[in-house]
């Protein structure tokens, strides 16, 4: 078995792919429009199945906004240094909601992201775990 994607429901899906392509470096694989079920798939990542898994944004149609709950919790992405990841999200006006820093009680050196539908993505520096 291997991961495959992971499903995220978005209020406005330009929006969304502006963000993880030109904020986070993602590239769009490919999308899926299904009229007759009133939804619309999007495929993102830094590489495609089976290189890596990807992201699904669907969104369905007439629906802007959704209640994340109280049980996700974030998407983790590895990057080679998050005090320069987060300058770079900054500069393209994403929110950065937690600097970059070590972990409380450790010394691998994360940061938090919020993208536009409030899903938070962790920035895990490389060779700190």
């Amino acid at each position: 078995m291997r991961i495959l994607h992971t499903m995220l429901r978005v209020g406005d899906l330009p929006r969304s792919i502006d963000f993880y392509t030109r904020v986070l470096g993602m590239k769009l694989l490919r999308t899926k429009d299904n009229p007759e079920y009133k939804y619309t798939l999007a495929y993102l990542g830094f590489s495609s199945n089976p290189e890596q898994a990807e992201l699904e944004l669907t969104y369905n149609y007439g629906v802007e906004k959704y209640e994340l709950g109280t049980a996700y919790g974030h998407l983790a992405l590895e990057v080679a240094d998050a005090y320069q990841a987060c300058e770079a999200v900054k500069a393209q006006g994403g929110n950065v909601t937690r600097e970059a820093g070590p972990v409380k009680g450790g010394t691998t050196v994360i940061a938090f992201v919020k993208d536009p539908d409030g899903y938070m993505v962790e920035l895990i520096q490389s060779g700190t775990a």
